[in-house]
Order: C-alpha cells, then sequence, then structure tokens
C-alpha cells in the first residue's frame, strides 16, 4: 500500500507538457452558480502577455468575472507563460465558451454554468460511502450477515431497500484507473479531477498547494445556508474521503495541511481516526512538522474532545454542539479486530466506538440545527482491507457500514426532509466464485474450493442476532478472489491472527511474497498480474451502484459521472437559485 500511495503521487506530480493551451476548469466541466474557482491558462511556451487573450463568450474575461486575469511570464520551475485568476465566479446559469489565445497557441472550452431549483426538496443530507464497496462486497455481506437457503438470500441488508439506483463512472481526468482521493473529490466538487487530487485541477507546478482550486460541498453548505456540517469516518480524518469534504490539494499524503483546512471549514461533527496529525511536533506520536496544536485550537473553538467510546457518549450531552472524535493515532481498528478477535491495535486502543455508534452521535448533534446538515459517513476499511486481499475482514466492515445506514433509514422515518446517498467511491477486482469446505478431502487447498455445484452454501451462523456472522472461520466460507494481485502466497483462510499482510520489503527493498504464509498447509504462492512495485491488490475500473432515497433521490438514474453526483446533492438542498 505505501508503494502504491507513492506511484498515486508520482502520476500527478509529473504532469508531462501539453502541446497547446490548457484551460482550467476543463472543457465540459459543470458548475453551480456563483461558487468559487480558480481560472488558469497554461500555455506551451513563454508568450508576451500582450499577446494573450482570455475571452468568455467573446467577451474579455474580466467582463463577465469582474477582474483580469493575472499574466505570468514564466511559472516557477516551468519555461512557460500562464494566465491565473483566483477565485472567479459566474453568477448566471448558461453555457459559456472560453477561449484563450496566444500567438498560434490557442484553446477553447466549454463550461455548464447551473442554478438549483428555487425550492428545497431536502434539508437534510447524509452522503454515506462505502470506500471501494463492489458489487461481491454487497454480496458477501448479505451472506455473511443473512445466510442464504435454496439459492435465496435469508434476509436483507439495509442498503438493499434503498428505492433510487445509477451506475457511477470512476475515471479520472489524466487516466482511465481511480483512486480515493480524485473519486470523492468529484462527488464532493462537482468537478473530476487527477489521481491523488482533492479540490484542485492539477496544473504543471511542483508546489502541490498552488493548483486551480474548485469550491467543494462543505464550503458551499457554509456559502450559501446555515446548515451544519459532519463526518464521520473510521479512517483518519485527514485520509482522501473524508479530506475531499473540504481539502484543496494535488497530494492526498498532505495530511499535516488537510487538518488546517478542516479547522478552516470547521466541520460540526468531526469523528474518526488520525489524532498524529493533530498534535505539535513535540508531541509523543505526532506526524507534524510544526508547533500548531490543533487539538488545542479546535478546543479554543468550542469543540468538545472525545479520544474513546467513553468520552464520546460524554461529548453528546454537552451543549456547545461540536464534537471533535479522534480515536486512534492512525486509521481505526476494523470491525472483526476491534469487535471480536481483539486483534489489530486493539489492545492499545480498546475502547473505539464503532461506525454505528459515531453516526448516532452525529445524527444527534446534527440534527439540532433547524436549518439541516449535510453528513458524510465513510466505511473506509472496506477498502482498506480489500488491497492486502483480507477479505473476512472487508466483508465484516461492510455488514458494519450496512448498519450504520441503518441509522440514517430510522432517522428518515421520523426526518421524512432527509435524503440518503449510499455508494462506493471505486470498486475492487474482487468477484465470489464459490465456497472453500474444509471437510472435503486431501490437503491441498486449492482443492477446496468449490465452484458451480460443488460450491453448496457456506454455513455461517448467527445465533446470537446481532447481524454478523458468529465465526468467520467456518467450515464453509465463502471463496473470495481478486482479479489483480501482487506475488503473494494464497492461504485460502481467515486471518485470525491480525490483518493480512500479503507482502514484505526484502534487504533490497523489494516487495515479495510475505514468506510467514509460505509453510501453511495447502498455501499456493501466485505470481502477480501487476507491477512488482505494487505491494497489494489494486482498485479496479467498474462502475459503481449508487442507491438512494428520500427527497431529490429521483435524479440518480441511468449512468452518471462522479460529478454529476454533486448537481443532484445541491438541487436537493436547492444551494443556489437562479436570480429572479
Amino acid at each position: 500500500m505505501r508503494r502504491l500511495l507513492a506511484a498515486l503521487a508520482l502520476t500527478t506530480c509529473l504532469v508531462p507538457a501539453a502541446n497547446a493551451a490548457t484551460i482550467y476548469p476543463l472543457d465540459r466541466a459543470t458548475m453551480l452558480m456563483g461558487s468559487p474557482f480558480d481560472l488558469k491558462v497554461e500555455f506551451d511556451k513563454v508568450v508576451k502577455g500582450e499577446d494573450v487573450q482570455v475571452t468568455i463568450n467573446g467577451e474579455p474575461a474580466e467582463k463577465l468575472l469582474g477582474k483580469k486575469p493575472a499574466f505570468i511570464e514564466k511559472e516557477e520551475g516551468v519555461n512557460a507563460s500562464a494566465v491565473l485568476l483566483r477565485a472567479a465566479s459566474i453568477g448566471k446559469p448558461g453555457s459559456y465558451k472560453v477561449e484563450a489565445k496566444a500567438g498560434d497557441e490557442t484553446k477553447t472550452v466549454t463550461w455548464d454554468v447551473y442554478a438549483t431549483p428555487a425550492t428545497a426538496k431536502a434539508k437534510n443530507v447524509i452522503f454515506f460511502l462505502g470506500d471501494g464497496m463492489s458489487v461481491a462486497h454487497r454480496t458477501g455481506a448479505r451472506i455473511m450477515s443473512k445466510g442464504m437457503t435454496e439459492g435465496k438470500a435469508n434476509g436483507r441488508l439495509n442498503m438493499d431497500d434503498l428505492d433510487r439506483m445509477a451506475f457511477i463512472g470512476t475515471s479520472s481526468t489524466n487516466a482511465v484507473a481511480t483512486d480515493s482521493a480524485n473519486t470523492m473529490s468529484a462527488y464532493m466538487t462537482g468537478h473530476k479531477t487527477a489521481v491523488n487530487a482533492l479540490g484542485v485541477y492539477v496544473d504543471r507546478t511542483k508546489d502541490t498547494l498552488d493548483d486551480p482550486k474548485v469550491e467543494t460541498i462543505a464550503e458551499a453548505v457554509r456559502r450559501l445556508s446555515k446548515k451544519s456540517v459532519g463526518i464521520v469516518t473510521t479512517a483518519e480524518v485527514e485520509d482522501a474521503t473524508p479530506a475531499a469534504v473540504v481539502a484543496h490539494t494535488r497530494a492526498r499524503a498532505d495530511k499535516p495541511e488537510i487538518v488546517g483546512m478542516l479547522f478552516d471549514v470547521k466541520p460540526d461533527v468531526l469523528l474518526g481516526g488520525g489524532s498524529a496529525y493533530f498534535l505539535p511536533k513535540t508531541t509523543p506520536g505526532s506526524k507534524r512538522k510544526d508547533d500548531k496544536d490543533y487539538i488545542q485550537l479546535f478546543k479554543d473553538a468550542g469543540y468538545t474532545l472525545a479520544t474513546d467510546k467513553s468520552e464520546l457518549a460524554t461529548a453528546t450531552g454537552t451543549n456547545t454542539g461540536k464534537i471533535l472524535g479522534l480515536f486512534h493515532p492512525a486509521n481505526m481498528d476494523v470491525t472483526l479486530d476491534r469487535e471480536f478477535l481483539k486483534k489489530g491495535t486493539v489492545a492499545k486502543f480498546p475502547n473505539q466506538p464503532g461506525l454505528v455508534e459515531m453516526t448516532k452521535v452525529a445524527l444527534g448533534q446534527l440534527s439540532k440545527n433547524q436549518d439541516g446538515f449535510f453528513l458524510m459517513v465513510e466505511g473506509a476499511s472496506i477498502d482498506k482491507m480489500s488491497h492486502p486481499m483480507d477479505w473476512e475482514r472487508a466483508l465484516v466492515d461492510t455488514i458494519e457500514f450496512d448498519k450504520a445506514i441503518g441509522v440514517g433509514i430510522e432517522f428518515l422515518k421520523t426526518h421524512p426532509d432527509t435524503l440518503i446517498v449510499v455508494t462506493g467511491d471505486h470498486t475492487h477486482g474482487v468477484s465470489i466464485i464459490g465456497t472453500i469446505d474444509d471437510n472435503k478431502p486431501g490437503t491441498e487447498m486449492r482443492e477446496k474450493v468449490g465452484v458451480y455445484a460443488s460450491a453448496g452454501f457456506p454455513n455461517y451462523e448467527d445465533k446470537n442476532g446481532d447481524g454478523y456472522p458468529d465465526r468467520v472461520d467456518v467450515s464453509r466460507r465463502l471463496a473470495v478472489f481478486s482479479s489483480n494481485y501482487p506475488d503473494y502466497y494464497e492461504t485460502f483462510r481467515p486471518k485470525m491472527d491480525g490483518p493480512f499482510e500479503p507482502v514484505v520489503l526484502n534487504e533490497k527493498k523489494e516487495y515479495v511474497a510475505n514468506e510467514a504464509y509460505k509453510d501453511m498447509p495447502g498455501a499456493v504462492f501466485r505470481q502477480g498480474n501487476i507491477p512488482k512495485s505494487s505491494d497489494s491488490a489494486v482498485h479496479a475500473v467498474d462502475d459503481v451502484v449508487l442507491q438512494a432515497t428520500g427527497p431529490g433521490a429521483e435524479g440518480f438514474k441511468g449512468y452518471l459521472e462522479e460529478s454529476d453526483v454533486y448537481r443532484v446533492l445541491v438541487d436537493a438542498m436547492a444551494l443556489a437559485p437562479a436570480p429572479k
């Protein structure tokens, strides 16, 4: 995973020079009326300022935007010119043709600026994001949680009954493949961007924090309404998905800076892991390189701090209405470890709340605002456990995510002016192909895989009725495999001693199969089918499935780009009606 993130960073830092001028926002961008954005034109060579013309619908850009873009003769580190205007906006809906000229360089793009309806359909929006959640995760969670008899599920997940659905395209602006940063950023801004980027278009300069910005949904809610904002995640709160609600950087690894961006927006409720990036560098365990103490800054801003489940329960009784919950210095432990096996870092952090508890607390606090709220809830470790192909942990976390959705559905029953959206940000190449039956004869685990009629049905049980399988290491369990993988040893077994680590770094700093699994009875070496630099399975390009219910959910249908989803959200809240 570390090497994967490094590769993601490389893809957006090494941007090749264009053959002609580039305009940001890109062609076919859709923008909320009045939403601030940075206009940038990158020329392919040094040009003269007097030769530069930037027009919008045939008129000088400054006539529409109110100020003239600045000319930069040579961008830092680039032997080429540019034009830049920060915090521009367009106050009237319509189609806008933007043309940039300098000598023989010409570029034309078209933007669609839209207004929202005048009347809100939804006062509240709950956006549930299952990171990496693919169809197989849903299927596996349903079978594990509810069981199956004679080919029919014995029960349904909460998400199964959401009545609106769409297929969502996830590709980035620079590749058909994608990561959690650019995908969630598209949802949260209405603009597609490059792999690794959040709330910006990726330009050619080296600085990760100077790229052309677009407004995030949290900023729009703050600017245009009196609604509250909440972020709940089982990852670090600075991680790609929660960061996308507020952040502007082309590098998702800018986590210390993202904490500052969270503080700038100040979500009313912020719950998850990642406390190491809030602490000044002098504090043991800090991952900051400065003396800023963001925990103290949040407290000074009126937030109640919670660091474990008990403190979170206490914080719900305060009158500040603002809660900062940081329950782990890094990502929180997954459900299977936290609630059942007590592995991972649970011995060190034994009182972490789960996603269900955090969602309940967030809804309880945010619903006190009579103007409504926007809440993002992420089931982060569906993805984090799919990368190392730890399928039992990924599926149990999917069950927990679905239980959090159930909390949202219960809230909807008493707050019918709430839109609920459930989706993934991207998929994994994961499939369920049958079962693995330990009772089949022989020692070769590969031969214990049942396909077609020989698969039968798994024998998970839920005797206590909590919705989780009593055990994941049952004798006949789901056979789950990834379509892509590094070199590793497939054991065909749940990892009961802790999260799966399929690869390790050798003395040459190369990723190789983890020999710790080599001698497990029946283990099979699988030669990877992705680059040797990969230390885990990677994301897939497949569409994700979005489901929704509540007022405004009818906007989700057919095929949509992730950037289209933003428009449905802001339309439902009527954030920017057209002027009369």
